[in-house]
Protein backbone atom coordinates (compact mmCIF):
# COMPACT_ATOMS: atom_id res chain seq x y z
CA UNK A 1 0.00 0.00 0.00
CA UNK A 2 1.54 3.01 -1.05
CA UNK A 3 2.35 6.21 1.38
CA UNK A 4 -0.72 8.60 -0.06
CA UNK A 5 -3.11 5.45 0.57
CA UNK A 6 -2.24 4.86 4.26
CA UNK A 7 -2.42 8.24 5.09
CA UNK A 8 -5.88 8.64 3.33
CA UNK A 9 -6.71 5.59 5.66
CA UNK A 10 -5.67 7.19 9.19
CA UNK A 11 -7.10 10.09 8.44
CA UNK A 12 -10.58 8.55 8.16
CA UNK A 13 -9.58 6.60 11.23
CA UNK A 14 -8.90 9.56 13.03
CA UNK A 15 -11.97 11.34 11.77
CA UNK A 16 -14.25 8.29 12.91
CA UNK A 17 -12.87 8.34 16.62
CA UNK A 18 -13.24 12.10 17.17
CA UNK A 19 -16.37 11.37 16.20
CA UNK A 20 -17.16 8.72 18.22
CA UNK A 21 -15.88 10.64 20.83
CA UNK A 22 -17.98 13.45 20.30
CA UNK A 23 -21.08 11.49 20.11
CA UNK A 24 -20.56 9.52 23.52
CA UNK A 25 -19.81 12.83 25.19
CA UNK A 26 -23.01 14.81 24.14
CA UNK A 27 -24.95 11.72 25.50
CA UNK A 28 -23.34 11.40 28.37
CA UNK A 29 -24.34 15.94 28.64
CA UNK A 30 -27.56 15.13 27.59
CA UNK A 31 -28.67 12.65 29.96
CA UNK A 32 -26.95 14.52 32.76
CA UNK A 33 -29.07 17.40 31.52
CA UNK A 34 -32.03 15.74 31.69
CA UNK A 35 -31.06 14.09 34.98
CA UNK A 36 -30.38 17.83 36.62
CA UNK A 37 -33.98 18.79 34.77
CA UNK A 38 -36.21 16.15 36.09
CA UNK A 39 -38.37 18.44 38.48
CA UNK A 40 -39.11 20.87 35.47
CA UNK A 41 -42.70 19.86 34.36
CA UNK A 42 -42.44 22.52 31.35
CA UNK A 43 -40.01 19.96 29.80
CA UNK A 44 -41.49 16.90 31.08
CA UNK A 45 -45.61 17.14 31.25
CA UNK A 46 -46.98 15.97 27.97
CA UNK A 47 -50.43 17.94 28.33
CA UNK A 48 -47.91 21.66 28.39
CA UNK A 49 -49.93 22.56 31.24
CA UNK A 50 -46.90 24.81 32.81
CA UNK A 51 -46.50 26.60 29.39
CA UNK A 52 -50.10 27.94 28.08
CA UNK A 53 -53.14 28.87 29.62
CA UNK A 54 -55.46 25.85 29.49
CA UNK A 55 -57.56 25.89 32.24
CA UNK A 56 -59.48 28.61 34.47
CA UNK A 57 -62.54 27.38 36.44
CA UNK A 58 -63.86 29.80 38.79
CA UNK A 59 -61.90 29.54 42.51
CA UNK A 60 -63.17 30.09 45.56
CA UNK A 61 -61.22 29.78 49.23
CA UNK A 62 -62.62 29.84 52.06
CA UNK A 63 -61.29 31.73 54.88
CA UNK A 64 -57.64 30.15 56.12
CA UNK A 65 -58.79 28.59 59.89
CA UNK A 66 -56.92 24.85 59.43
CA UNK A 67 -55.07 22.76 61.43
CA UNK A 68 -51.44 22.58 61.89
CA UNK A 69 -49.17 24.60 60.42
CA UNK A 70 -50.37 28.12 59.59
CA UNK A 71 -50.67 28.35 55.66
CA UNK A 72 -48.71 31.23 53.66
CA UNK A 73 -49.75 33.15 50.37
CA UNK A 74 -46.76 31.16 48.68
CA UNK A 75 -47.69 27.26 49.82
CA UNK A 76 -51.57 28.53 48.84
CA UNK A 77 -51.01 29.50 45.59
CA UNK A 78 -48.88 26.68 44.96
CA UNK A 79 -51.63 24.24 45.86
CA UNK A 80 -54.05 26.21 43.91
CA UNK A 81 -51.88 25.81 40.77
CA UNK A 82 -50.88 22.00 40.91
CA UNK A 83 -54.46 21.17 42.07
CA UNK A 84 -56.19 22.43 39.36
CA UNK A 85 -53.33 21.56 36.85
CA UNK A 86 -54.30 17.79 38.29
CA UNK A 87 -58.21 18.40 37.34
CA UNK A 88 -56.59 19.33 33.70
CA UNK A 89 -54.43 16.33 33.20
CA UNK A 90 -57.39 14.06 33.87
CA UNK A 91 -59.78 15.49 31.70
CA UNK A 92 -56.97 15.24 29.32
CA UNK A 93 -56.08 11.64 29.82
CA UNK A 94 -60.00 10.43 30.19
CA UNK A 95 -60.66 12.26 26.55
CA UNK A 96 -57.94 10.54 25.54
CA UNK A 97 -57.47 7.18 27.10
CA UNK A 98 -53.87 8.24 28.16
CA UNK A 99 -51.57 8.53 31.11
CA UNK A 100 -49.72 11.06 29.85
CA UNK A 101 -48.60 13.36 32.43
CA UNK A 102 -50.11 12.01 35.16
CA UNK A 103 -47.47 11.19 37.15
CA UNK A 104 -46.50 14.31 37.44
CA UNK A 105 -49.90 14.96 39.79
CA UNK A 106 -50.75 12.14 41.36
CA UNK A 107 -49.25 9.52 43.55
CA UNK A 108 -48.49 6.06 42.37
CA UNK A 109 -51.69 5.03 44.20
CA UNK A 110 -53.79 7.60 43.24
CA UNK A 111 -52.85 6.91 39.69
CA UNK A 112 -53.76 3.13 39.74
CA UNK A 113 -57.41 4.43 39.77
CA UNK A 114 -57.28 6.63 36.91
CA UNK A 115 -55.45 4.22 35.08
CA UNK A 116 -58.17 1.48 35.43
CA UNK A 117 -61.12 3.74 34.64
CA UNK A 118 -58.66 4.00 30.97
CA UNK A 119 -58.26 0.55 30.74
CA UNK A 120 -61.97 0.08 30.93
CA UNK A 121 -62.76 2.67 28.99
CA UNK A 122 -60.50 1.98 26.22
CA UNK A 123 -61.59 -1.58 26.30
CA UNK A 124 -65.13 -0.27 26.01
CA UNK A 125 -63.90 1.80 23.19
CA UNK A 126 -65.52 5.07 25.37
CA UNK A 127 -64.05 8.55 26.35
CA UNK A 128 -65.34 11.16 28.43
CA UNK A 129 -64.79 14.94 27.79
CA UNK A 130 -65.17 16.75 30.63
CA UNK A 131 -64.41 20.23 32.71
CA UNK A 132 -65.05 21.79 36.18
CA UNK A 133 -66.38 25.26 36.08
CA UNK A 134 -66.42 26.31 39.88
CA UNK A 135 -64.11 25.07 42.93
CA UNK A 136 -64.96 26.04 46.64
CA UNK A 137 -61.84 24.95 48.20
CA UNK A 138 -61.57 25.02 52.65
CA UNK A 139 -57.99 24.14 53.64
CA UNK A 140 -58.78 21.48 56.81
CA UNK A 141 -55.26 20.57 57.19
CA UNK A 142 -51.37 21.45 56.54
CA UNK A 143 -48.48 19.35 58.05
CA UNK A 144 -46.11 21.56 60.37
CA UNK A 145 -43.15 19.68 57.94
CA UNK A 146 -45.29 21.38 54.84
CA UNK A 147 -45.30 18.15 53.08
CA UNK A 148 -49.03 17.29 53.40
CA UNK A 149 -52.09 18.96 52.93
CA UNK A 150 -56.02 18.20 53.07
CA UNK A 151 -58.67 20.39 51.64
CA UNK A 152 -62.53 19.61 51.17
CA UNK A 153 -63.73 20.72 47.69
CA UNK A 154 -67.39 21.89 47.66
CA UNK A 155 -69.70 22.42 44.84
CA UNK A 156 -67.35 21.49 42.08
CA UNK A 157 -69.81 22.16 38.62
CA UNK A 158 -68.93 19.56 36.87
CA UNK A 159 -69.96 18.53 33.43
CA UNK A 160 -69.29 15.49 31.24
CA UNK A 161 -69.52 14.35 27.47
CA UNK A 162 -69.94 10.63 27.02
CA UNK A 163 -68.87 9.11 23.97
CA UNK A 164 -69.02 5.34 22.72
CA UNK A 165 -67.67 4.35 19.29
CA UNK A 166 -67.81 8.56 18.22
CA UNK A 167 -71.35 8.68 19.57
CA UNK A 168 -72.65 10.98 22.45
CA UNK A 169 -74.86 8.42 24.55
CA UNK A 170 -74.70 11.00 28.17
CA UNK A 171 -74.48 14.10 29.22
CA UNK A 172 -73.62 15.03 32.70
CA UNK A 173 -74.25 18.14 35.03
CA UNK A 174 -73.21 17.62 38.66
CA UNK A 175 -72.51 19.29 41.76
CA UNK A 176 -70.01 17.83 43.62
CA UNK A 177 -68.06 17.68 47.01
CA UNK A 178 -64.37 16.11 47.14
CA UNK A 179 -61.98 14.99 49.85
CA UNK A 180 -58.63 15.57 48.93
CA UNK A 181 -55.13 14.82 49.67
CA UNK A 182 -52.10 16.17 48.46
CA UNK A 183 -48.56 15.70 49.26
CA UNK A 184 -45.56 17.49 48.06
CA UNK A 185 -42.80 15.99 46.35
CA UNK A 186 -40.10 16.82 43.82
CA UNK A 187 -40.85 20.66 44.69
CA UNK A 188 -44.62 20.02 43.28
CA UNK A 189 -48.04 19.19 44.99
CA UNK A 190 -49.73 15.69 43.99
CA UNK A 191 -53.11 14.72 44.89
CA UNK A 192 -52.67 11.08 46.82
CA UNK A 193 -56.40 10.95 47.40
CA UNK A 194 -59.10 12.54 45.36
CA UNK A 195 -62.51 11.31 47.00
CA UNK A 196 -66.05 12.62 45.88
CA UNK A 197 -68.07 12.09 49.31
CA UNK A 198 -71.35 13.82 47.57
CA UNK A 199 -73.10 14.33 44.47
CA UNK A 200 -76.43 15.83 43.07
CA UNK A 201 -77.25 16.93 39.56
CA UNK A 202 -76.76 20.43 38.97
CA UNK A 203 -78.94 22.60 36.74
CA UNK A 204 -80.03 26.61 36.95
CA UNK A 205 -83.33 27.64 37.04
CA UNK A 206 -83.39 30.41 33.53
CA UNK A 207 -85.42 32.95 36.04
CA UNK A 208 -85.82 35.00 32.59
CA UNK A 209 -86.94 38.22 32.97
CA UNK A 210 -88.70 40.23 29.89
CA UNK A 211 -89.35 42.89 31.20
CA UNK A 212 -85.79 44.07 30.76
CA UNK A 213 -86.61 44.81 27.13
CA UNK A 214 -87.38 47.85 25.98
CA UNK A 215 -88.32 48.73 21.87
CA UNK A 216 -85.23 48.39 20.02
CA UNK A 217 -84.89 50.18 16.94
CA UNK A 218 -81.06 50.00 16.28
CA UNK A 219 -78.25 49.12 13.96
CA UNK A 220 -74.70 47.16 13.64
CA UNK A 221 -72.10 49.14 13.88
CA UNK A 222 -68.74 49.45 12.06
CA UNK A 223 -66.61 52.46 11.72
CA UNK A 224 -66.37 52.27 7.96
CA UNK A 225 -62.64 52.07 7.42
CA UNK A 226 -62.08 49.28 10.87
CA UNK A 227 -64.93 46.35 10.22
CA UNK A 228 -64.08 44.11 12.07
CA UNK A 229 -61.05 45.22 13.84
CA UNK A 230 -62.79 48.24 15.59
CA UNK A 231 -60.49 48.23 18.51
CA UNK A 232 -57.11 47.89 17.07
CA UNK A 233 -54.20 50.42 16.21
CA UNK A 234 -56.90 52.85 14.23
CA UNK A 235 -59.26 53.20 17.20
CA UNK A 236 -60.96 56.90 16.72
CA UNK A 237 -63.29 58.21 19.10
CA UNK A 238 -63.75 61.29 16.65
CA UNK A 239 -64.55 59.03 14.12
CA UNK A 240 -66.87 56.98 16.16
CA UNK A 241 -68.58 59.97 17.72
CA UNK A 242 -70.07 61.55 14.48
CA UNK A 243 -71.15 58.28 13.61
CA UNK A 244 -73.31 57.74 16.61
CA UNK A 245 -74.18 61.24 16.08
CA UNK A 246 -75.56 60.18 12.05
CA UNK A 247 -77.21 57.41 13.92
CA UNK A 248 -79.36 59.16 16.73
CA UNK A 249 -80.21 62.23 14.20
CA UNK A 250 -81.86 59.29 11.95
CA UNK A 251 -84.09 58.47 14.36
CA UNK A 252 -82.39 54.92 15.99
CA UNK A 253 -81.54 53.94 19.44
CA UNK A 254 -79.56 51.52 19.75
CA UNK A 255 -76.33 49.84 17.77
CA UNK A 256 -75.29 46.53 18.08
CA UNK A 257 -71.38 45.71 18.56
CA UNK A 258 -69.08 42.82 18.84
CA UNK A 259 -66.54 41.84 20.89
CA UNK A 260 -63.28 39.08 19.03
CA UNK A 261 -62.80 36.89 20.77
CA UNK A 262 -59.16 35.98 20.02
CA UNK A 263 -58.25 39.42 19.40
CA UNK A 264 -58.96 40.50 22.30
CA UNK A 265 -57.16 38.45 24.13
CA UNK A 266 -59.09 35.03 24.74
CA UNK A 267 -59.10 34.61 28.01
CA UNK A 268 -56.38 37.53 29.24
CA UNK A 269 -58.92 40.23 27.90
CA UNK A 270 -56.93 43.56 26.62
CA UNK A 271 -56.78 46.01 29.14
CA UNK A 272 -56.35 48.33 25.88
CA UNK A 273 -59.17 47.24 23.99
CA UNK A 274 -61.08 46.88 26.95
CA UNK A 275 -61.11 50.61 27.71
CA UNK A 276 -61.83 51.29 23.89
CA UNK A 277 -65.33 49.28 23.87
CA UNK A 278 -65.92 50.99 27.44
CA UNK A 279 -65.04 54.38 25.63
CA UNK A 280 -67.48 53.39 22.70
CA UNK A 281 -70.43 53.21 25.30
CA UNK A 282 -69.36 56.25 26.95
CA UNK A 283 -69.69 58.22 23.39
CA UNK A 284 -72.96 55.94 23.05
CA UNK A 285 -74.51 57.57 26.54
CA UNK A 286 -74.01 60.66 25.61
CA UNK A 287 -75.79 60.26 21.74
CA UNK A 288 -78.26 58.72 24.31
CA UNK A 289 -78.08 55.38 22.31
CA UNK A 290 -78.20 52.11 24.17
CA UNK A 291 -75.57 49.30 23.60
CA UNK A 292 -76.45 45.27 22.34
CA UNK A 293 -72.92 44.03 22.92
CA UNK A 294 -71.93 40.42 21.27
CA UNK A 295 -69.74 38.41 23.65
CA UNK A 296 -67.89 36.22 21.50
CA UNK A 297 -67.10 36.98 17.70
CA UNK A 298 -64.65 34.99 15.26
CA UNK A 299 -64.67 31.83 18.12
CA UNK A 300 -65.80 28.47 17.39
CA UNK A 301 -63.96 25.97 18.88
CA UNK A 302 -66.68 25.01 21.95
CA UNK A 303 -64.35 22.45 23.32
CA UNK A 304 -65.64 21.28 26.82
CA UNK A 305 -62.09 21.58 27.90
CA UNK A 306 -62.38 25.27 26.60
CA UNK A 307 -64.68 26.21 28.57
CA UNK A 308 -63.52 27.78 31.55
CA UNK A 309 -61.10 30.60 29.21
CA UNK A 310 -64.68 31.04 27.06
CA UNK A 311 -65.99 31.83 30.74
CA UNK A 312 -63.24 34.02 31.97
CA UNK A 313 -63.21 36.44 28.78
CA UNK A 314 -67.01 36.84 29.48
CA UNK A 315 -66.56 37.63 33.00
CA UNK A 316 -63.98 40.34 32.25
CA UNK A 317 -66.31 42.37 29.93
CA UNK A 318 -68.99 41.70 32.15
CA UNK A 319 -67.80 43.12 35.12
CA UNK A 320 -66.07 46.10 33.52
CA UNK A 321 -69.60 47.17 31.47
CA UNK A 322 -72.57 45.93 33.49
CA UNK A 323 -72.65 49.05 35.68
CA UNK A 324 -72.65 51.36 32.70
CA UNK A 325 -75.46 53.16 31.72
CA UNK A 326 -75.73 52.47 27.91
CA UNK A 327 -75.63 48.94 28.34
CA UNK A 328 -78.59 47.27 26.61
CA UNK A 329 -77.51 43.40 26.93
CA UNK A 330 -75.63 40.55 26.49
CA UNK A 331 -76.05 38.79 23.07
CA UNK A 332 -74.30 35.65 23.71
CA UNK A 333 -72.46 34.91 20.17
CA UNK A 334 -72.93 36.00 16.92
CA UNK A 335 -74.21 32.96 14.61
CA UNK A 336 -74.04 30.24 16.71
CA UNK A 337 -75.63 27.88 14.54
CA UNK A 338 -73.40 28.18 11.47
CA UNK A 339 -71.01 26.48 13.61
CA UNK A 340 -73.42 23.23 13.77
CA UNK A 341 -72.20 21.08 10.73
CA UNK A 342 -68.59 21.19 11.96
CA UNK A 343 -68.75 21.49 16.15
CA UNK A 344 -71.92 19.07 15.67
CA UNK A 345 -75.45 20.83 17.04
CA UNK A 346 -74.74 18.98 20.77
CA UNK A 347 -72.40 20.33 21.73
CA UNK A 348 -72.84 24.25 20.54
CA UNK A 349 -76.37 23.99 22.34
CA UNK A 350 -74.46 22.87 25.37
CA UNK A 351 -71.76 25.86 25.59
CA UNK A 352 -74.50 28.02 24.97
CA UNK A 353 -76.49 26.78 27.80
CA UNK A 354 -73.72 26.93 30.29
CA UNK A 355 -72.87 30.35 28.95
CA UNK A 356 -76.53 32.09 29.27
CA UNK A 357 -76.46 31.06 32.95
CA UNK A 358 -72.77 32.33 33.67
CA UNK A 359 -74.01 35.50 32.35
CA UNK A 360 -77.05 35.59 34.33
CA UNK A 361 -74.53 34.87 37.66
CA UNK A 362 -72.44 37.87 36.80
CA UNK A 363 -75.41 40.60 35.42
CA UNK A 364 -79.16 39.64 36.93
CA UNK A 365 -79.71 42.98 35.86
CA UNK A 366 -78.91 43.15 31.66
CA UNK A 367 -81.58 40.80 29.55
CA UNK A 368 -79.55 37.89 27.09
CA UNK A 369 -79.87 36.36 23.99
CA UNK A 370 -78.46 35.01 20.85
CA UNK A 371 -77.81 36.09 17.60
CA UNK A 372 -79.08 33.25 15.53
CA UNK A 373 -77.93 33.11 11.99
CA UNK A 374 -81.69 32.35 10.74
CA UNK A 375 -85.18 32.11 11.67
CA UNK A 376 -85.05 28.40 11.54
CA UNK A 377 -83.01 28.31 14.66
CA UNK A 378 -84.41 30.86 16.96
CA UNK A 379 -86.73 28.58 18.64
CA UNK A 380 -83.31 27.17 20.26
CA UNK A 381 -82.94 27.75 24.37
CA UNK A 382 -85.67 29.94 24.09
CA UNK A 383 -86.87 29.43 27.28
CA UNK A 384 -83.56 30.57 29.09
CA UNK A 385 -83.20 34.21 27.19
CA UNK A 386 -84.77 37.14 27.99
CA UNK A 387 -85.62 37.67 24.13
CA UNK A 388 -84.93 35.75 21.11
CA UNK A 389 -83.28 37.95 18.72
CA UNK A 390 -82.12 36.05 14.80
CA UNK A 391 -80.72 37.49 11.23
CA UNK A 392 -82.64 37.44 8.34
CA UNK A 393 -81.78 37.98 4.60
CA UNK A 394 -84.44 36.40 2.86
CA UNK A 395 -86.82 37.95 0.19
CA UNK A 396 -88.58 40.48 2.65
CA UNK A 397 -92.08 38.99 0.93
CA UNK A 398 -91.82 35.43 3.58
CA UNK A 399 -90.54 37.77 6.35
CA UNK A 400 -93.88 38.27 8.10
CA UNK A 401 -94.84 34.96 7.72
CA UNK A 402 -91.81 33.07 9.45
CA UNK A 403 -92.23 36.32 12.34
CA UNK A 404 -95.80 35.32 13.17
CA UNK A 405 -94.83 31.45 12.93
CA UNK A 406 -92.11 31.96 15.30
CA UNK A 407 -94.30 34.09 17.81
CA UNK A 408 -96.87 31.81 18.10
CA UNK A 409 -94.62 29.39 19.30
CA UNK A 410 -92.65 31.67 21.52
CA UNK A 411 -95.84 33.34 22.81
CA UNK A 412 -95.14 36.36 24.66
CA UNK A 413 -91.45 36.22 24.33
CA UNK A 414 -90.07 39.48 22.85
CA UNK A 415 -88.20 39.22 19.46
CA UNK A 416 -85.98 41.47 17.88
CA UNK A 417 -84.43 41.22 14.12
CA UNK A 418 -80.99 41.86 14.89
CA UNK A 419 -79.56 41.62 11.30
CA UNK A 420 -81.42 42.28 8.20
CA UNK A 421 -79.93 44.22 5.07
CA UNK A 422 -79.65 44.34 1.51
CA UNK A 423 -76.40 44.34 -0.73
CA UNK A 424 -76.17 47.03 -3.38
CA UNK A 425 -73.44 45.39 -5.25
CA UNK A 426 -74.38 44.11 -8.87
CA UNK A 427 -70.41 45.14 -10.33
CA UNK A 428 -68.29 42.64 -12.33
CA UNK A 429 -68.61 39.68 -10.10
CA UNK A 430 -72.57 39.70 -9.67
CA UNK A 431 -73.50 41.72 -12.99
CA UNK A 432 -77.11 40.66 -12.08
CA UNK A 433 -76.84 41.47 -8.48
CA UNK A 434 -79.19 44.54 -6.98
CA UNK A 435 -78.75 48.41 -7.39
CA UNK A 436 -78.90 51.48 -4.92
CA UNK A 437 -82.39 51.80 -6.11
CA UNK A 438 -83.52 47.94 -5.20
CA UNK A 439 -81.49 48.61 -2.34
CA UNK A 440 -83.85 51.86 -1.04
CA UNK A 441 -87.33 50.02 -1.94
CA UNK A 442 -85.92 47.07 0.11
CA UNK A 443 -85.63 49.00 3.09
CA UNK A 444 -88.46 50.56 2.59
CA UNK A 445 -91.13 47.67 2.22
CA UNK A 446 -89.23 46.26 5.37
CA UNK A 447 -89.63 49.37 7.70
CA UNK A 448 -93.59 49.44 6.47
CA UNK A 449 -93.67 45.75 7.33
CA UNK A 450 -92.15 46.56 10.81
CA UNK A 451 -94.15 49.24 11.61
CA UNK A 452 -97.00 47.60 10.98
CA UNK A 453 -96.48 44.89 13.20
CA UNK A 454 -94.65 46.53 15.68
CA UNK A 455 -91.75 44.49 15.25
CA UNK A 456 -88.27 45.49 16.39
CA UNK A 457 -85.06 45.71 14.06
CA UNK A 458 -81.24 46.40 13.66
CA UNK A 459 -79.76 46.59 10.59
CA UNK A 460 -77.28 45.82 8.74
CA UNK A 461 -75.01 48.38 8.65
CA UNK A 462 -74.16 52.45 8.58
CA UNK A 463 -71.03 52.19 5.49
CA UNK A 464 -70.33 50.30 2.79
CA UNK A 465 -66.93 49.12 3.71
CA UNK A 466 -64.04 49.50 0.95
CA UNK A 467 -62.08 46.54 2.79
CA UNK A 468 -63.70 43.11 3.64
CA UNK A 469 -61.26 40.54 6.00
CA UNK A 470 -60.66 36.90 4.71
CA UNK A 471 -62.03 35.88 7.90
CA UNK A 472 -65.40 37.34 7.56
CA UNK A 473 -67.10 35.93 4.38
CA UNK A 474 -63.58 33.88 2.67
CA UNK A 475 -61.86 34.98 -0.10
CA UNK A 476 -64.35 34.15 -2.96
CA UNK A 477 -64.48 37.93 -5.01
CA UNK A 478 -68.00 38.14 -5.57
CA UNK A 479 -68.78 37.10 -1.86
CA UNK A 480 -66.22 39.95 -0.25
CA UNK A 481 -67.92 42.54 -3.12
CA UNK A 482 -71.44 41.79 -2.28
CA UNK A 483 -70.51 42.29 1.68
CA UNK A 484 -69.06 45.73 0.77
CA UNK A 485 -72.25 47.25 -0.10
CA UNK A 486 -74.97 46.53 2.48
CA UNK A 487 -74.61 50.49 4.34
CA UNK A 488 -76.90 53.28 4.16
CA UNK A 489 -73.75 55.22 3.56
CA UNK A 490 -71.07 54.63 0.58
CA UNK A 491 -67.72 54.50 0.19
CA UNK A 492 -67.29 58.63 0.05
CA UNK A 493 -69.38 59.27 3.07
CA UNK A 494 -72.78 60.13 0.43
CA UNK A 495 -75.68 58.84 1.89
CA UNK A 496 -77.36 56.22 -0.31
CA UNK A 497 -81.42 56.52 -1.27
CA UNK A 498 -81.60 53.57 0.99
CA UNK A 499 -80.54 56.03 4.25
CA UNK A 500 -83.94 57.92 3.75
CA UNK A 501 -85.88 54.14 5.53
CA UNK A 502 -83.24 53.57 8.15
CA UNK A 503 -85.94 53.46 10.76
CA UNK A 504 -89.32 53.82 10.79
Amino acid sequence: MSNVNKNILRGIILLSYVLIIAVVVYGIAAIFSYLNTGADRSTILHAEVKQVEHYSPEINWAPLANEGRLMDKENLKAIEEDYLDAWYVRHIAYMNNSMDGVSDFYTESARVNISNIISTNSKNNTYIEATTLAHNLILEFFSEDGQLAVITDNNVIEYKRIFNAEKLVAEVNEKSTYKVTLLLEDGFWRIRHLVRVKSENYAINPDTNQNLVSEIKGINYYPQNTPWDMYGDSFNENIINKDLEIIRNAGLNSIRIFVPYKSFGKSNVSKDKLEKLIKVLDIAQSHNLKVLITLFDFYGDYSVIDWTLTQQHAKSIIHALKSHKALLGWDIKNEPDLDFDNRTESLVLAWLDKMIDYVRLQDSNHPITIGWSKTESAELLADKLDFVSYHYYDNEDKLLEKYKGLKVKLKEKPVVISEYGMSSYNGLWNPFGHSDKDQAEYHESMQAIFSENEIQFMSWTLYDFPKIPKEVVGRLPWRKNAQKHYGFIDENGVKKPSFNFISK
